[in-house]
């Protein structure tokens, strides 16, 4: 009798779950047979596996799950090429496909969301050979790092005005608006939530629209505590007038920092006297500041070994992403907790970042951004 009760139960389950709301994601995938097609969920702990088949002949596949209580994130991929999806009902969204342009070339249909996720990869994808092509003209020395920083910092603030307009503002309350806020440029967010004020309003129209809709789902919770936590950081503080202690002020004129390293010892820019110095402010969460690390890290390789040092002030306001990233830099890394409303960087006239200052051997400012037009020639000048 226990054992067809325990039957009953079990099939009872099956029918149940068999029953509860799905969706579908299907369609084909040309140019791929005998190749693995992964269904895998974008969560916010990172990428789950949820399914898997092998592709035959035709390409042709079929996966489906159940329904997620609020708008979820999945992605298709075949060897390293990602599709990325979004669900919010029980659609059946359809994918084509060719194996060789997997990423960029396919065809989405049954998901507004998902086209706009199209078009919003096609657009990133623009972006970073934009950024690769200037990479390589600064290589080829048909550009110098300076003009090479001006237009890459340009080429992003132009996309992220276009999508900001386009997909954030616009339509907030649609998933792939939630896609745009978390796009990355060399691997780091173009939209930095946490040091931009700007940023930080994109983040909250989207965090207001999918908390009002969906104010238990994990996702709302999480961009909620996001644009809380920027809002902190970026507000401006209580006005105050600034003074600067006299043992601050070398004779020359120069303005002594004092800020720890990530092993909290404390580093004066004044030490450094008898170097010539490359003073640069800067954010490592910024979209740019990988590209501005890498013509920095050339400099140094090229010239520490003849009088260079650079003593770079990060205003970053995740201490944790600031020393992992320092950790790998060979120079004087510093950061200034007050982040963006750094009073050093007020000191220095600081309004954008990177801001590059170069100081000579005797502690003198010889020069900032605006005035270097080849900052390799600059620091040969003074050495």
């Amino acid at each position: 009798m226990k054992k067809m009760i325990c039957a009953a139960l079990a099939v009872f389950a099956l029918i149940a779950c068999h029953n509860e709301p799905r969706f579908c994601v299907e369609g084909e995938v040309s140019g791929a047979e005998g190749k693995m097609l992964y269904f895998e969920a974008s969560a916010l702990e990172g990428i789950v596996a949820l399914d898997s088949v092998k592709l035959g002949g035709s390409g042709s596949f079929s996966f489906e799950q159940r329904q997620p209580e609020s708008p979820e994130y999945y992605r298709l991929r075949v060897e390293d090429k990602v599709i990325n999806l979004s669900i919010d009902s029980t659609e059946t969204v359809t994918v084509k496909a060719p194996f060789v342009d997997f990423a960029t070339k396919y065809e989405v249909s049954g998901s507004a969301n998902c086209s706009m996720i199209k078009e919003l990869t096609l657009l990133q994808v623009g972006l970073q050979q934009a950024a690769n092509a200037l990479a390589a003209d600064v290589r080829a020395n048909k550009l110098t790092p300076t003009s090479y920083e001006d237009s890459l910092l340009k080429l992003v603030n132009n996309y992220k005005d276009e999508v900001k307009m386009k997909y954030i503002y616009a339509q907030p309350a649609m998933s792939a608006a939630y896609f745009a806020l978390f796009q990355k440029l060399n691997g780091y967010m173009l939209f930095d939530p946490l040091n931009s004020k700007d940023d930080v309003r994109c983040f909250a129209a989207v965090a207001t629209s999918l908390y009002n809709r969906y104010p238990h789902a994990t996702r709302s919770k999480n961009l909620y505590n996001i644009v809380i936590k920027g809002m902190k950081n970026t507000r401006k503080p209580k006005e105050e007038t600034l003074e600067i202690a006299a043992d601050q002020i070398e004779t020359t004129g120069l303005i002594d920092i004092s800020l720890r390293d990530i092993q909290a010892n404390v580093r004066k820019l004044s030490d450094l006297k008898g170097k010539v110095v490359l003073l640069d402010f800067t954010i490592y969460q910024s979209a740019v500041s990988a590209s501005h690390n890498y013509l920095l890290r050339d400099l140094y390789d090229k010239y520490a070994s003849r009088g260079l040092e650079i003593y770079q002030v990060s205003l970053d306001a995740d201490e944790h992403f600031w020393k992992t990233t320092a950790a790998n830099l060979p120079w004087v890394c510093v950061r200034d907790a007050e982040g963006i409303y750094s009073s050093v960087a007020v000191t220095y006239a600081v309004q954008a970042v990177p801001t590059i200052f170069l100081i000579n051997r005797s502690n003198e400012l010889s020069a900032r951004s605006e005035t270097i037009k080849d900052l390799e020639a600059a620091v040969k000048a003074l050495l």
